[in-house]
């Protein structure tokens, strides 16, 4: 109940839905009711019987259902005098007509609000969503599959639309229509109707364990379809490597392992849900059998006040007490599904944002010196740096050279601050950068990644991603000074390119030289460069680190590189191997000490 109440929270802003829908729910219970009880003047007629509640005086006003029944009444008695029992008989059929159209008239106006009430609801959880995902540490993205978080954006989001919020027409409509209706039973047999309530109990302590059951079944089959949709998204996006490599055969056994598991929880989840509809509808025909009984025996006890055309409309009302107490059992294992669904969601949106938000010291400009003090860092219980200690300077170039997992991208990545530090400190001109605001900090910085980061759209908003005020003079001038403008220029579209997913129409020297251009565009004071031109071949490499070259002219350079020969002009060069430092100095210092620097450069040479 708590995550259902949570759901539906998201209506708060919205709370002026609420009151309108409410009393269009109202007038349409009304309105539907009192359709039913005028089947008693109707069958008096049809049996030929003249009640004995007939109004030859037309009521004063007094706000209350005694009120409207002895207008009714009047007005039915002046009928069957001015017009005979025909003309009675016409005046019920109109009176009957104009409420159903009035009941129906409220219904489809209560739909309407519940319609804009559920868009705007789901519009802000999908917003929820999505900004969470967007704001979460990248650790955590480490933990968790990247299916199983889609899944949460489209098949969970669709869950809690079916299932809850439009079954919140049944939470609050349906109850309304059973109270409803049990007040004109009570009105028309307290003794009768007190009878039937002896059967809610049971009815209510069995409802309940199957919606506990389902909710169980519904979070198991939720996370199962996570891993199906995880399972799918890995093997769409290596798909060449699994052709390369005959391996259908493998992930399609993987794959199916998952959907029979599946399959299995959600034929349990159906199982059970399905069970809750016959047993209600048995419960009901019980207690129809049991009224029947009861109820006839009053009728021919003559002694009850209880008439035969009323007993009728007892038994008619009663049966539509059914048809929403139906909807309602059959509710609740949709309403699980939904709630598994918002679990699911809510165990997102409740992780805690980056803990760099945490900083309030908001840096514009970059003076003086990036320092990393004693840094440590590790995963979990593995430790990837050990006291890592340098300098670098305003305008000074820094590159980090080391074999696979020596700790080089570990160390750019702690920068930007998308890891924080176990151990040690790192300051941008003597601040904590733990202190610093992250946009701030970021604003700082231009990164290129040794895998082009490109999206789905024109060449023109990849290079002016992240960047405001991109104006097309500008972008052109970054393309040309990354050597990307002429493949562009020669491109179906130009600049409005669209380079399809991760820029796969474009080939890895041309994905590069689009990320590079973003960097340039941005004109940011310091620069991250991780292998970036690792994915270029020579005549790209040779273009792009002429450009690179000029870009970090009198910028301040982070370049981490296993090609050595681009970073020859480095004013310091650090060589890592297993988390530490273990050699420091330029380029000719270095191959002068004969060290493991030297073996690298030799590798590379031979």
């Amino acid at each position: 109940m708590k995550t259902y109440l949570r759901l539906l929270s998201y209506a708060k802003p919205y709370a002026g839905f609420a009151v309108p829908y409410l009393i269009f729910a109202v007038l349409t219970v009304v309105f539907g009711i009192v359709n039913f009880t005028l089947l008693i003047p109707l069958l008096n007629i049809l049996f030929n019987d003249v009640p004995a509640d007939m109004v030859t005086t037309k009521p004063l006003f007094h706000f209350g259902i005694a009120y409207f029944k002895d207008l009714f009444n009047f007005y039915f008695t002046t009928f069957i005098s001015t017009n005979g029992k025909f003309g009675a008989l016409v005046f019920v059929c109109c009176v009957v007509g104009l409420f159903t159209m009035l009941a129906n008239l409220f219904r489809y106006l209560s739909q309407r609000v519940l319609a804009t009430m559920r868009a705007n609801v789901l519009q802000r959880m999908r917003a929820d969503l999505f900004n969470r995902l967007s704001a979460l540490p990248l650790p955590y993205y480490h933990q968790r599959r990247k299916g199983d978080l889609l899944s949460m954006m489209s098949t969970d989001m669709n869950e809690v639309e079916n299932s809850v919020v439009s079954t919140f027409q049944v939470v609050f409509r349906e109850p309304l229509m059973i109270v409803g209706y049990f007040v004109a039973l009570f009105l028309l047999s307290a003794q009768l109707t007190l009878f039937t309530l002896l059967y809610l109990p049971v009815s209510i302590v069995v409802i309940g364990t199957i919606g506990r059951t389902l909710r169980k079944d519904a979070k198991q089959s939720q996370g199962l379809l996570g891993e199906l949709i995880s399972v799918t998204e890995e093997t769409l996006g290596g798909i060449k490597v699994v052709k390369g490599f005959n391996a259908e055969q493998q992930v399609q056994q993987q794959f199916g392992r998952f959907n029979n598991t599946l399959s299995e929880s959600v034929r349990r989840y159906f199982y059970r849900r399905e069970l809750a509809s016959p047993f209600s509808e048995f419960v009901g025909v019980a207690v129809v059998i049991g009224i029947l009984l009861y109820g006839g025996n009053l009728v021919l006890s003559n002694n009850s006040g209880l008439t035969a055309s009323q007993f009728i409309t007892y038994l008619i009302l009663y049966s539509q007490v059914l048809v929403p107490a139906k909807s309602l059992v059959n509710a609740v294992g949709s309403i699980q599904r939904g709630i598994a669904a918002g679990d699911r969601i809510f165990s997102v949106l409740d992780v805690p944002a980056e803990a760099i938000h945490d900083g309030n010291v908001v840096v514009d400009d970059f003076k003086d010196a990036v320092r990393f003090d004693s840094v440590y860092f590790n995963y979990g219980t593995r430790d990837v740096l050990e006291d890592i200690s340098f300098e670098l300077p305003k305008g000074k170039i820094l590159a980090l050279v080391g074999p696979s997992g020596s700790g080089k991208t570990t160390v750019s990545d702690l920068l930007p601050r998308f890891y924080d530090v176990t151990g040690g400190a790192i300051t941008l001109d003597g601040v904590d950068i733990r202190n610093i605001t992250p946009a701030s900090l970021r604003k700082l910085m231009g990164i290129v990644t040794q895998e082009p980061v490109l999206f789905h759209d024109t060449i023109y908003n990849n290079i002016a991603f992240g960047t405001d005020g991109a104006t097309k003079q500008k972008v052109e001038a970054a393309a040309r000074v990354a050597n990307a403008h002429d493949f562009i220029a020669q491109s179906d579209n130009g600049y409005d390119t669209i380079i399809g997913d991760r820029g796969v129409k474009l080939s890895g020297g041309q994905r590069q030289r689009i990320s590079i251009a973003r960097a340039v565009l941005k004109n940011p004071p310091l620069l991250i460069l991780d292998e970036a031109t690792s994915a270029l071949d020579t005549e790209s490499e040779r273009l792009v680190q002429d450009a690179l070259y000029k870009l970090m002219q009198n910028r301040t350079t982070l370049v981490i590189a296993h090609r050595l020969s681009t970073i020859q002009s480095a004013d310091e060069i650090l060589v890592l191997q297993n988390g530490r430092i273990i050699e420091r100095g330029s380029h000719g210092a270095l191959v002068d000490q004969k060290g493991f620097y030297k073996k690298l450069v030799d590798l590379q040479l031979a």
